[in-house]
C-alpha cells in the first residue's frame, strides 16, 4: 500500500490560489526606527508592510459590471497572505499593536476596483481576525502609475482612538501598479509613535468652537 500523501501546507495552497487569481508578485518590507529627534528610543519601533500586486480582474467590464463575485474569490486570499507575512515580519501576532490597509489601481482601472479589494468584509474581516484586532482598519486608496510611493495610515488594532498609535508607513512600489494591475497593501507596527505626548481622549478637556473667542485678541 502506498503511503498517504499529506496535504500541502496551508500557505502553499493559498499562494497557489492567489497565483491562479492573477497575483504577479508579493513583497514584504520591514522598517526599524531606533532614534528620533537625536534621541535613542527605549526600544525600536518596527513597522512592516506586505504588498500584493495582481492583474485587475474587472478590466473591460464597464460600469455595470458586478464586482462582487471576484471580490469574494480574491479578497480573502489576499487578506490571508498579507496577514501571514505581517505576523512573520513582526515576530508574532502578539507583537502587533497597530494596523492599516491600502490599495492603488493602475491607470486602466477604476478607483472602485481598488476599493473592492479592501473595503469589504472579505478583506477587512480576514485581516482583523488574523491580526487579533477589533478596530476598523484605517486606509488609503487611489490611482497611480508604476513606481508609486504610498503612505499607509495605521492605528491601534483594538483601540482606534489611541492617539499615540496614530502613525504612517511609507511604502515604495518599485514596478507597480502597471496600468492593468491593482496593488493591495496591509501594514502593521509593534508600538506607538516615538515619544508620544499630545495626550489622548481620556485626558482631553471638552473643546467646542467657544475656544475661538479671544484667540485673535
Amino acid at each position: 500500500m502506498q503511503p498517504k500523501l499529506q496535504d500541502p501546507p496551508a500557505a502553499t495552497t493559498y499562494e497557489a490560489a492567489a497565483t491562479r487569481l492573477g497575483l504577479r508578485r508579493i513583497t514584504t518590507v520591514r522598517d526599524e526606527l531606533r532614534r528620533e529627534a537625536g534621541r535613542e528610543l527605549e526600544r525600536p519601533l518596527r513597522q512592516a508592510a506586505a504588498v500584493a500586486v495582481l492583474r485587475n480582474p474587472w478590466l473591460d467590464e464597464g460600469l455595470e459590471g458586478d464586482l462582487g463575485p471576484a471580490t469574494e474569490r480574491i479578497a480573502p486570499i489576499l487578506g490571508k497572505l498579507l496577514s501571514d507575512r505581517l505576523i512573520q515580519a513582526l515576530g508574532g501576532v502578539e507583537h502587533i499593536e497597530a494596523f492599516g490597509k491600502a490599495a492603488l489601481v493602475g491607470l486602466d482601472g477604476e478607483l472602485e476596483h481598488a476599493g473592492a479589494l479592501i473595503h469589504t468584509p472579505y478583506f477587512g474581516n480576514i485581516v482583523r481576525e488574523l491580526l487579533e484586532g477589533t478596530s476598523v482598519l484605517c486606509f488609503a486608496d487611489g490611482r497611480s502609475t508604476a513606481g508609486a510611493d504610498l503612505r499607509v495610515p495605521l492605528w491601534h488594532k483594538t483601540h482606534a482612538t489611541s492617539r499615540k498609535h496614530y502613525q504612517t508607513m511609507d511604502v515604495h512600489l518599485a514596478d507597480a501598479p502597471r496600468a492593468d494591475e491593482i496593488c493591495v497593501i496591509a501594514a502593521a507596527s509593534d508600538g506607538p509613535r516615538p515619544f508620544p505626548r499630545i495626550g489622548d481622549r481620556s485626558t482631553d478637556r471638552p473643546i467646542t468652537t467657544e475656544i475661538l473667542e479671544g484667540l485673535l485678541s
